[in-house]
């Protein structure tokens, strides 16, 4: 990141501001935040992340981050462990005494803003990654997602959000003076196609330069809509093979097992390797923030077929940069990756355009410079003895 492009902080003193970003696991820390925890670490803050502990940990730790474990926190809404959570986390706020508390994901979201102004934290942040409710979700649950969300905006001096459609949502809860929509980004010089990667990865899968590869990434939810590319597979059988790449999520209530058509190849640490084996990117997902796998597969230059939602849409535009099918329709997901898997031409034009927005839209380096100029904006207009360079 450019130094002279971002707002250069220290604390009272001039000592280091110590910066926290408190997420529900430690994958979210890594897989989500990971740039902007390096981008923090650049700017000379103190960074630390809380989460319940994981196996990502050692590769925060080894970048530099200090990681706070919260051995209560759960991902589901759990009032007695909540609880222990929450006591938890005050502690740890107390302890550490941030300058900021970044507040990220659905339950800690609602949990830090609240207890991070209990702490008496000077600055104290939240990033909407997409709220978790969907206009075909039940009244009931609607209802408890924006009342949560809005009472918990109560709490925070500045609301970021990566999609506008989640900005609108809550705009008669949120005023518009500490808001605003920040997108999202990934870290773009991971994912330029090498020739020799595509064809490492090819020979490890047996897929001959021949056949065309389809892959999906993702948790191994069925809200990813697993099932249904499964059905697109099983139709378009011996046009392409079909793969996912992702973790399994046993927690989740929705977590799959064996879905015949596709081949599961877990979770990877080679994704901008596996980006160059693919011939087509598909995520038929019910529900996503602002989705980083597209942005990774648009960075990696991958003709795509994603679901026609919120967090999706932003990625581009249907016809233009990619093909959007309604979530949950698998017979549109078919006739959408047929499209890709017989017409080449198309393929190579919709390729080359996700890769040109991605570049111009999707460095998430400057979205973690948009969270700093937000720390620095509301240390002014609290008149925190903060220097802001």
């Amino acid at each position: 990141m450019p130094e002279q492009l971002a707002p250069r902080l220290r604390g009272p003193g001039g000592r280091p501001l110590r910066v926290a970003h408190l997420t529900t696991v430690d994958m979210s820390l890594q897989l989500l935040l990971a740039t902007e925890l390096k981008v923090d670490l650049e700017a000379g803050f103190e960074t630390y992340g809380i989460s319940a502990p994981g196996p990502y940990v050692p590769q925060l730790e080894a970048i530099g981050v200090r990681h706070e474990p919260l051995h209560a926190l759960t991902r589901a809404w759990e009032p007695k462990a909540d609880a222990a959570a929450g006591r938890e986390l005050l502690a740890v706020l107390r302890r550490i005494r941030p300058d900021v508390l970044h507040t990220h994901n659905p339950k800690t979201g609602v949990l830090g803003r609240v207890l991070g102004r209990a702490a008496r934290v000077p600055v104290v942040v939240n990033t909407c990654h997409g709220l978790w409710a969907q206009a075909h979700d039940p009244l009931a649950k609607r209802a408890f997602v924006l009342g949560a969300e809005a009472f918990a905006a109560r709490f925070s001096h500045a609301e970021l959000y990566q999609n506008g459609e989640d900005r609108a949502t809550l705009a008669r809860a949120v005023p518009a003076g500490r808001s605003r929509v920040v997108g999202n980004g990934v870290d773009l010089s991971r994912f330029t196609a090498d020739p020799a990667d595509r064809a490492r990865i090819r020979a490890e899968l047996g897929v001959d330069e021949s056949e065309l590869l389809v892959g999906g990434v993702g948790r191994r939810v069925a809200e990813k809509g697993i099932r249904e590319y499964a059905g697109a597979a099983r139709a378009l059988a011996g046009k392409a093979r079909f793969v996912w790449i992702g973790p399994e999520d046993p927690d989740k209530p929705d977590a799959l097992g064996a879905e015949s058509g596709i081949e599961f190849l877990g979770s990877r640490g080679d994704m901008p390797e596996l980006y160059a084996a693919l011939d087509v990117f598909v995520l038929p997902s019910y529900r996503e923030g602002f989705s980083r796998s597209a942005m990774e597969a648009a960075a990696s230059g991958l003709p795509m077929v994603l679901s026609d939602i919120r967090g999706c849409r932003e990625i581009g535009t249907d016809g233009e940069h990619l093909l959007l099918a309604p979530p949950g329709d698998a017979g549109a997901l078919t006739t959408a990756l047929d499209r890709l898997l017989t017409e080449p031409a198309l393929r190579e034009q919709l390729g080359a355009a996700a890769r040109r927005r991605a570049l111009d839209q999707f460095d998430q380096r400057a979205v973690a410079r948009v969270s700093l100029e937000t720390y620095a904006a509301v240390a002014r207009a609290r008149r925190l003895p903060w220097s802001v360079g």
